[in-house]
């Protein structure tokens, strides 16, 4: 499973770090730093998609 951000749509809420940190990192200015493709590591996948529901930008996304 691999997640992934629409760096235009993110609008630095930090939902998605509140779920997992390390699994939807932050920059400095508080915008998501999870990147165009983030690999979630096994077992993670029920938090992966936490996180993705919580951005109230929609921003987030699980890819296929």
């Amino acid at each position: 499973m691999r997640i992934a951000v629409d760096n235009s749509l993110c609008e630095a809420h930090g939902q998605c770090g509140v779920v997992d940190y390390d699994l939807f990192p932050l920059d400095d200015d508080g915008f998501s730093a999870v990147g165009p493709s983030r690999e979630v590591p096994a077992g993670e996948e029920a938090t992966a998609e936490l996180g993705v529901a919580s951005c109230p930008a929609r921003a987030l996304r699980v890819l296929p």
